[in-house]
């Protein structure tokens, strides 16, 4: 904006010239557009527009304050570094803005009166106001959300004092006659810059002591607390803004949900073979944690969809729909399961041996289903999540077979007296369990083979691929035989 010239080409460089031709791009962008993304260029467009516009109304408010004794006499103040600093800090907290405020002292440099002894400690107090927007930010959030806040005060404030403290000890002991010069847009920007990376420069090595420092202001509660949904599952309705992170925010949680809804039914296999009363809490906290992730997460994506997605994030929101539902009845199968072991260990219920290596059997198909299921659930790169997917609806299909199986023999046990008939209840609703999570490792199968196949565009689902894949019908096979009972 200092640019000065009667030359056509230098005058289309200032910002008064071009400014309003990116207001007017901004308005179509993001008036007339449907992209998340042009619309975003075009609040840019119009946020830059709006900022230089503003900035040039001030410097022509207030030029007329160069020859204002008044104006000129309440500036001597800022004189004294420690003033100015307050000075700075307090506009940019009103206002909540270091970039407006940095625009507002370019507008007051216009008159004139500003010298850059002055304008140093005021930019540098302009930078521990803008930490106030972090402050408000971080109200009501977790504990990491308030550290962050106040390693950014933290980090501002310390590189103040220690900035302003040299500026104070440099201009008493060495006169420097640019101090006096008036400030300028230009010397200001270059100021306000300088002083941000020298701060950086100064405390990228002391990262580390501004990480316990805010843990120490923020430390963690001196009790172990309960995992409760606040704790387990975060998601901010501010991020509904960017779609697109919101979705990434519900898809690492949902892999979360994944990982412990697994290991749940991994736990509570376990259980019936060696019950253990500490494990068996891991397991009910697993599941009480899978419905508070299938509320908050469901709730999330269905307010989500009231927004502007666009289609692969649409498609995304619909994936994870489908299979919180399926994650969160596995993790109650598994605590179903844990019932069943809770029950032949008050009852002093035993199965036969024959039982037990039937029973393995379907467990140790059961095992591959769902690393199978998580591995293709977790894994970005479609070529390989439908691969691995691919693997899941035959395994399926042989443990459903399994359990036909197991109910003969058991039926032939009951028959020649092996077996008890309350052993046959409970056994019977062990093999339900591990069936029914076999069924919904298969949903969230189909419903990645559905998403891959849109994201690489092919044609197909799990329908087509179960009739007439001659991969089904190899796999199929060697899980068959893999899982034979003998």
């Amino acid at each position: 904006s200092g640019i000065e010239s009667s030359n056509t080409f230098v005058q289309l460089l200032k910002p008064s010239s071009f400014t309003p031709i990116l207001a007017l791009i901004g308005i179509i962008l993001y008036m007339f557009t449907k992209s998340n993304k042009k619309k975003d260029i075009g609040v840019i467009l119009l946020g830059f527009a709006t900022l230089m516009f503003g900035m040039e109304t001030m410097s022509d408010a207030v030029s007329g304050l160069r020859n204002h004794e008044g104006f000129a006499n309440m500036l001597t103040m800022f004189n004294n570094p420690i003033l100015g600093v307050a000075a700075g800090a307090i506009l940019t907290a009103i206002i909540q803005s270091s970039s407006a405020s940095v625009g507002i002292l370019q507008a007051l440099s216009s008159t004139g009166r500003i010298n850059v002894g002055m304008s140093i400690p005021i930019i540098m107090g302009q930078n521990i106001g803008t930490c106030v927007t972090a402050l408000i930010s971080s109200v009501g959030t977790n504990r990491n959300a308030r550290r962050a806040s106040i390693v950014h005060l933290a980090f501002n404030v310390i590189g103040t004092v220690a900035l302003v403290s040299v500026f104070c000890i440099v201009k008493a002991i060495i006169p420097l006659p640019v101090l006096g010069d008036s400030a300028s847009e230009f010397t200001i920007a270059v100021c306000h810059s300088g002083f941000n990376i020298i701060c950086t420069i100064l405390m990228l090595p002391a990262a580390g002591l501004l990480e316990k420092l805010s843990r120490k202001l923020v430390p963690d509660p001196a009790v172990k607390e309960e995992r409760s949904a606040k704790e387990v599952i975060e998601l901010d309705e501010r991020l509904m803004a960017t779609p697109a992170i919101a979705i990434e925010r519900c898809r690492l949680l949902a892999s979360q949900m994944a990982k412990e809804s697994m290991e749940a039914i991994k736990l509570s296999v376990g259980q019936l073979e060696n019950y253990d009363a500490d494990v068996s809490e891991i397991i009910t906290e697993y599941e009480n944690n899978a419905d508070k992730y299938e509320d908050v997460i469901g709730s999330y994506l269905v307010k989500l969809s009231t927004h502007p997605l666009s289609d692969e994030d649409r498609s995304e929101s619909a994936r994870l729909l489908h299979v919180i539902g399926d994650f969160e009845r596995i993790s109650d199968h598994a605590v179903n399961i844990l019932d069943s072991a809770k029950e032949l260990i008050e009852k002093n219920i035993d199965f036969t041996d024959n039982a037990k290596a039937e029973l393995n059997v379907m467990i140790s198909a059961l095992l591959e289903i769902t690393d199978m299921t998580l591995d293709a659930y977790l894994e970005r790169d479609h070529v390989r999540s439908l691969e691995l997917a691919s693997g899941v609806e035959p395994l399926e299909q042989v443990i459903d077979r399994l359990k036909e199986q197991l109910r003969e023999t058991h039926i032939s046990r009951l028959q020649k007296g092996e077996c008890t008939v309350e052993a046959g209840f409970i056994w019977s609703d062990i093999i339900h369990d591990l069936e029914r999570v076999s069924d919904h490792c298969s949903n969230i199968a189909g419903c990645i083979i559905e998403i891959s196949h849109q994201s690489l565009q092919l044609h197909g689902s799990l329908n087509t691929f179960r009739l007439k894949s001659k991969e089904f019908s190899s796999l199929y096979e060697t899980y068959s035989k893999k899982y034979a009972l003998n």
